[in-house]
């Protein structure tokens, strides 16, 4: 069986949270639907996994919601279930950046065309911006992106206000892996009286699904948020894997290092984590494997794609 994966967000206001939460819960659910959905006052963001008809089922739903009949969405397919269950949150933002005063639907950058994005990116009075953490940099980027080196988006306000001196008669370009940080990026900049602020139209996605590999500026692979990890071009699963101790990518290679212990360090955390977590998620790790030989996926526990 192939699973249908969609990614998806919209800004939109939902005044009542709960009323939109508990029938999209309840769908998802009989359809057999997968993966997380978050919503908030702001609107809708999540990825999801499912049969063909069940997504369509839950995507015809969400954009009967109010404000959201124009919602788009991006796909992509895999061979194995990403994710391990459904999970239906109500969170303060839908992509956490903690300024109140930012707002999407009041005013966001240009949009670009990730046919466009290439000549964009080479002009020499164009910065370009890569707005995600730290850890999905380092597996890939656009080659001359500017890494914030941030490990949240939160901190990205703090980094862009200590560096925006360097950006001083410049045109900016973000980007970042399906297009909703940027929503909120590209607002903020705006804010900041940044007048020239471009960002690229569906993301990093978007572009390694349109833009031949011959004529890329992408180098490495994308990370993305489910069981398969990463992508490439043509939205082809990437090699890589990931430490359920710290969420990071890691490559095949990677576990033959010292400090890699399957669930419970790799050798970007092994110097993060007290024993005491160690213990813990070892005691998690021997669960999992437990469920496994009774042939069950254990709770909050993807299996690999």
């Amino acid at each position: 069986m192939s699973y249908t994966i969609a990614a998806l967000y919209h800004f939109t206001r939902f005044p009542d949270r709960e009323a939109v939460q508990a029938p999209l819960k309840a769908l998802c659910a009989a359809e057999g639907i997968t993966g997380s959905l978050l919503i908030a006052h702001e609107g809708i963001n999540g990825t999801i996994a499912g049969s063909r008809a069940g997504i369509d089922a839950v995507l015809a739903h969400i954009r009967a919601l109010p404000g959201c009949g124009d919602l788009v969405h991006k796909e992509s397919f895999a061979a194995q279930q990403p994710f391990g269950r459904m999970k239906v949150r109500l969170k303060a933002e839908i992509v956490t950046m903690g300024q109140p005063d930012v707002d999407p639907r009041a005013s966001v950058g240009h949009y670009v065309e990730p046919a466009d994005w290439n000549d964009l990116i080479r002009s020499d009075d164009v910065a370009v911006i890569d707005t995600r953490n730290d850890y999905e940099v380092a597996i890939g980027t656009f080659e001359g992106a500017i890494d914030p080196q941030t490990e949240s988006f939160r901190e990205f306000p703090q980094w862009w206000e200590a560096n925006k001196e360097r950006f001083h008669n410049k045109r900016v370009a973000m980007f970042c892996t399906g297009g909703i940080r940027c929503e909120k990026s590209t607002n903020y900049l705006l804010q900041q009286g940044v007048e020239e602020v471009y960002h690229l139209k569906g993301g990093i996605l978007k572009y390694l699904e349109e833009v031949p590999q011959e004529q890329s500026t992408w180098e490495g692979e994308c990370f993305v948020f489910d069981g398969r990890v990463s992508v490439g071009h043509g939205l082809k699963e990437g090699p890589h894997e990931l430490c359920h101790a710290c969420r990071r990518p890691i490559l095949p290679e990677d576990k033959t290092r010292a400090q890699y212990e399957q669930g419970v360090s790799c050798h970007q955390c092994i110097g993060q984590t007290s024993e005491a977590d160690k213990t813990r998620f070892r005691e998690r790790q021997k669960q999992i494997e437990l469920a496994r030989q009774r042939g069950e996926t254990h709770l909050g526990h993807a299996p690999s794609a």
